[in-house]
């Protein structure tokens, strides 16, 4: 059985409100307009914290919910939608990435941005949107073919959590030649040697994701799943969940919340292969 870092657990165990004993936990400090979030374990259990007013609302009980289809089926009903679940992805506690790369790569600078821009343009639109690398993030490091920038990833710092929270892009006419390998290994690196424990995020069914993060001996947390974001309406009783890009755990203000806003999106994944 894999062993995850104390502080991964500890976040993850604070965040869902309590000992573990409740399938539903309640937050005020869930951000209001994704007042849901729901965690399944590699071991199968389910854990769902709401803010108050949904509650309030759906008076859930643990005989609700037998699996995420459950619970999505029941948060739809009054209006709030999840958005498709994403893969999360830890490296075992007392290890770090694994070694053995056979490509360079580098923090990227201020002074790298024309190489930057050139890079974002050679990657599609959807590429882009989904792995949501951009140079003014917290880390941002970079493989070369020659001058020529081929893939990037980028960490962000989740809010009061110990994580780094991790994308990468690729250009997809060089895939499959070890770069996105390459850069993954040394941002966690990095992480790891500025104190953070680094996430990697991606879809369920993002198969060469999923095969880039076991490749860097990341092992598979779980399924987390966030709530749209729903839009402010003054109290007409239409609480439905806009269907858009909601942002993830992490960082940017306010004390401890399970679902603040972040810098990378919910939803999304690394465009990558390794």
């Amino acid at each position: 059985m894999t062993i995850f870092p104390k502080p991964v657990l500890d976040y993850w165990h604070e965040a869902f409100a309590g000992d573990g004993s409740s399938t539903w936990a309640v937050s005020e400090k869930l951000n209001p307009k994704r007042p849901a979030m729901v965690l399944e374990g590699v071991d199968g259990w389910v854990r769902t914290v709401l803010r108050p007013e949904l509650i309030d609302r759906f008076h859930p009980t643990a005989a609700d919910v037998a699996s995420i289809a459950d619970i999505q089926d029941l948060l739809e009903r009054g209006g709030v939608s999840l958005h498709d679940p994403d893969y999360l992805f830890y490296l075992p506690a007392d290890t770090h990435a694994v070694s053995g790369r056979s490509t360079a790569a580098r923090r990227l600078t201020i002074e790298d941005r024309a190489a930057f821009e050139a890079f974002q343009a050679d990657a599609s639109e959807q590429d882009r949107d989904d792995a949501f690398v951009e140079l003014d993030h917290w880390a941002v490091f970079g493989c070369f073919d020659g001058d020529r920038l081929v893939s990037a990833a980028s960490a962000c710092r989740w809010e009061n959590a110990p994580v780094a929270d991790l994308g990468v892009l690729t250009l997809s006419d060089v895939r499959g030649r070890g770069f996105a390998r390459a850069v993954v290994l040394t941002i966690s690196d990095f992480s790891h040697r500025e104190g953070y424990e680094p996430q990697y995020r991606c879809q369920f069914d993002n198969l060469a994701s999923v095969a880039l993060a076991k490749s860097c001996g990341f092992a598979l947390f779980g399924k987390w799943l966030v709530a749209s974001d729903v839009p402010d309406r003054a109290n007409d009783g239409e609480h439905g969940a806009a269907r858009r890009r909601a942002s993830a755990p992490g960082a940017s203000s306010g004390a401890l919340r399970v679902s603040p806003d972040a810098c990378r999106p919910a939803g999304g994944g690394p465009a990558v292969q390794p």
